[in-house]
This record gives structure tokens, C-alpha cells and sequence, in this order.
């Protein structure tokens, strides 16, 4: 096993989204001094970003499009970080799509999609950075969950969402066991209702009485809440945690 050096270096999918958590996280990491690979669909977004935060901030970080669902799309955005950027310590998977659909109502096409971008996209970017922690014995991964995954849906989302997210969290567990006597750590952040996009657009005034109904903190999620959560979870101190999923919920599901 290699000695694990001062030289922070995270990966996050879906970084692009103007009011997601990826977005945040990439704020939060910068300022503390962190390398960035900034994943996003739409390439253009992702690269204006990683060149103003290394403007601001004095490091390294490279915006690269990328569709998580497609493997060889995975392999060449991976490969472009490992040849623009310091060795790869973190990879946070943030990257997904909801659904609305009720399940009676559900195709089989809505259902491969959502699976497919959420639960087989968090599996192929792992599978494409993970040997490369595995090797230099030190790293640390996040998958995002939901609250839909143990609640059985959301306000917003329903089945096909909740077993992606489902999915996401046994695979961590399953890699979390796999992984840990390498120096590699693999955990779940599970939020609740954050107000981003994902959740059909803006939280609109007319919207929010039906989501905050459900959460006893009275009041939505933010971005920053789940962003600081995740940054613990990819720093040093974190490395006796593995397997775990952290609710971040507001108290709308306890235990």
C-alpha cells in the first residue's frame, strides 16, 4: 500500500447543474484546496465552471462531458482526468434523474433509463476509478441516495426512482466491504427534500407547502447542507467509515 500524499484530487458527476449539489460541492472543495474534475452532460458548463473556480482558488480542475450511463463515454472522460490531472483521491457520484411516473403508469423504457443513468452510471464511473484507488491504497467514494430508497418514493419521485437509488445503496455496501483493506472507503449520502432541480424544477411557493408537510425541521434542504456532509465523507478524518448511508433528511425518516 502507498502512502496516502497531501494532494486532494475529487471527481464529481453532475457538477454542472446551476443549483445542484455538485455545483456546491465543487465550491466548497475548491476553497479548501482541492484538484477538481468537474463531470457534467454538457461539457461547456463544466468547463466554464472548472476554469473559474481555478481562477479564484489556484488549482487544478478540468470540466469534461461525459454520459455516466455509457461505458466508453466513462472510459474517455476518465482518461482525460488521469492525463490533465494530480492521482484521483475521491469520487463522488451526484449524477441522476428522477421520475414521477406512478407505477401503474410505467414503461419499461422509463424504467431501463432511470436505472440505467442512476444505478448502472454510479457502477461504471466506480469501476473506472476504483482501480486506480485500489492501487495507490488510498481513496475514498460517495454514492448519492434518497430517502425515496427507504421510504418506498418521495413527493416527487416514485418506484423506478426509489429502486435506482435502492441500488445505488446496496452496490456501495457491497463495494464498501470489498474495498476497505485497501484503503479505500465507500459510503451513501441519503437526502431528503433539497431544493434543486432534480425534484422538477424550482421549489416554486405553491409547491413547497406539500413538501415541507412531510418534514419535521420545517423547512427544505440545501445544497450546502449535503455538500458539507459529502466533503467530510471524502476527507481524512472519515477513514474509519465505510458501508454507511448518512440520512440528511430533516427528520423525515429516523433510524
Amino acid at each position: 500500500m502507498t502512502q496516502h500524499n497531501a494532494v486532494q484530487t475529487a471527481v464529481i458527476t453532475g457538477a454542472g447543474s446551476t443549483r445542484g449539489i455538485g455545483r456546491t460541492l465543487a465550491t466548497r472543495l475548491a476553497r479548501a484546496g482541492w484538484n477538481l474534475a468537474l463531470l457534467d452532460l454538457d461539457e461547456g458548463v463544466v468547463a466554464e465552471l472548472a476554469a473559474s473556480l481555478a481562477a479564484d482558488h489556484g488549482i487544478q480542475a478540468l470540466g469534461v462531458g461525459v454520459d455516466i450511463s455509457d461505458e466508453q463515454s466513462v472510459d474517455s472522460a476518465v482518461s482525460r482526468v488521469e492525463a490533465g490531472l494530480p492521482a484521483v483521491t475521491a469520487l463522488v457520484n451526484i449524477a441522476g434523474v428522477s421520475s414521477p411516473v406512478p407505477f401503474l403508469d410505467l414503461d419499461l423504457a422509463t424504467w431501463e433509463r432511470v436505472l440505467r443513468i442512476n444505478a448502472t452510471g454510479t457502477f461504471l464511473m466506480t469501476r473506472r476509478v476504483m482501480p486506480g484507488l485500489v492501487d495507490r491504497g488510498y481513496g475514498r467514494v460517495v454514492g448519492l441516495s434518497s430517502t425515496a430508497a427507504q421510504n418506498g418514493g418521495g413527493t416527487y419521485s416514485k418506484s423506478c426512482y426509489a429502486a435506482s437509488k435502492g441500488a445505488v445503496e446496496s452496490f456501495c455496501r457491497a463495494i464498501a466491504l470489498e474495498t476497505a483493506p485497501y484503503g479505500v472507503t465507500v459510503n451513501v449520502v441519503s437526502p431528503a427534500t433539497i431544493d434543486t432541480d432534480i425534484m422538477g424544477g424550482r421549489i416554486t411557493d405553491d409547491r413547497k407547502p406539500a413538501f415541507l408537510a412531510q418534514l419535521p425541521v420545517g423547512r427544505l434542504g440545501t445544497t450546502n447542507e449535503v455538500a458539507a456532509l459529502i466533503e467530510f465523507l471524502i476527507g481524512e478524518d472519515a477513514g474509519y467509515i465505510t458501508g454507511a448511508t448518512y440520512n440528511i433528511n430533516g427528520g423525515i425518516r429516523i433510524g
